[in-house]
């Protein structure tokens, strides 16, 4: 890349960077490749991307050890502001503590899925009006290597009618007690403030919000009063369930901008911005090319600094890509997607089959550690 190109962005344009071309290991590549999110990845160069009025305009890669010579070549505020997403793309993220538990985030972790709805997607009814089976179910899924335990009592799932938040505290209230009294970490799967009141006060931890937060007038409020942790998932339509038909400008670009937003929205509201997980809501209200482009291009997403939830378990993409499988059918397309995930530096992978993946991530990590051997004895 010329520094005659660079100095060719116009200066009302919006950078990205996407980090870009893996490498295996950092031996013997000092200053040539840089660490993504404090995690197991590595990367050789910088994907930059100019968009002006909502198209893109410059496309181009820039190597690691160059950087400092692109930064060099740019108007000072859009040097400044590339420097600053590189600076979030590279630094840790910060662990959480959980209750009795630290959800760290230098591997990939796994949220295990449990729906106590009868009407879920892939496995409603399985605990409904269980509170003792659906308990017992997480803690199964803890021990089979799941770090959160992700529950939800509205499905989400596209035609769903919205549950009235009484009957929705009624069902997950007694699990979040007995999760709760048996040291398992909690996440409280809703968009009702009223529910993440009572999930909180019965033992939950950690806020997952299918609408960001926008669904409910007081689900800010609720959530930085109560310094929880919050994932804030893109929803094209976050009143409405989230699965209208939308036009996209550019989808990756369009997500990571709406992510954006809601992050200074709620660190605006009171939320540590630390405190801030990000999910880019696959299978909501996007086509299944948009889906794709979505999860080739995850990697963008770290340069807004917060870690990244990837759910892609079973879901409609799975089927449309493998001859319409069934929700039930779809495990391999599910490890497949959350390998991916990691491998993008995805920081959790919410599932449905815990064990499965677990198995999968602990082969991807074991491939990642011999990676790190010097290659010459």
């Amino acid at each position: 890349m010329s520094s005659a190109a660079l100095s060719g962005i116009g200066r009302d344009a919006k950078l990205y960077l996407r980090p870009v071309m893996p490498v295996d290991s950092p031996v013997g590549l000092d200053g040539r490749v840089a660490r993504l999110a404090g995690g197991l990845n590595w990367f050789a160069g910088y994907e930059l991307t100019a968009i002006a009025a909502g198209k893109r305009v410059f496309e181009d890669i820039i190597a690691v050890e160059r950087f400092e010579e692109a930064l060099a070549a740019l108007p000072a505020e859009q040097a400044g502001a590339l420097e600053a997403i590189r600076a979030r793309i590279e630094s840790a993220r910060a662990p959480l503590q959980l209750g009795e538990r630290v959800l760290r985030f230098d591997q990939p972790q796994v949220a295990a899925i449990l729906n106590v709805t009868p009407d879920s997607f892939s496995d409603g009814g399985a605990f409904h009006d269980d509170p003792a089976g659906a308990a017992a179910a997480g803690v199964a899924m803890a021990a089979e290597g799941a770090a959160l335990i992700d529950l939800g009592g509205e499905s989400t799932r596209p035609g769903s009618e919205t549950v009235w938040e009484g009957d929705e505290i009624k069902r997950v209230v007694p699990v979040i007690e007995r999760l709760a009294a048996s040291g398992t970490a909690i996440s409280i799967d809703t968009r009702k403030a009223a529910v993440m009141e009572a999930a909180l006060a019965a033992g939950a931890h950690l806020v997952n919000d299918v609408a960001a937060l926008l669904y409910d007038d007081r689900a800010l409020e609720v959530v930085a009063k109560a310094g929880c942790p919050v994932v804030l998932m893109h929803s094209p339509d976050p009143k409405n369930g989230g699965h209208g038909e939308h036009r996209y400008g550019d989808v990756l670009f369009d997500v990571y901008d709406w992510l954006e937003a809601r992050i200074d929205a709620a660190v605006a509201g009171g939320i540590a911005r630390d405190r801030i997980i990000l999910d880019p809501g696959i299978g909501f209200g996007k086509s299944l090319q948009e889906n794709l482009q979505l999860v080739n291009g995850l990697a963008l997403l770290h340069g807004l600094g917060c870690p990244i939830m990837l759910g892609v378990s079973r879901k409609r993409m799975i089927g449309a890509l493998s001859v319409e499988a069934p929700a039930d059918r779809r495990l391999a397309g599910s490890v497949m997607l959350a390998v991916r995930g990691a491998e993008l530096g995805a920081q959790i992978l919410r599932v449905h089959d815990v064990a499965e993946t677990v198995q999968a991530i602990r082969v991807w990590r074991g491939l990642r550690d011999a990676a790190m051997m010097p290659r010459f004895g």
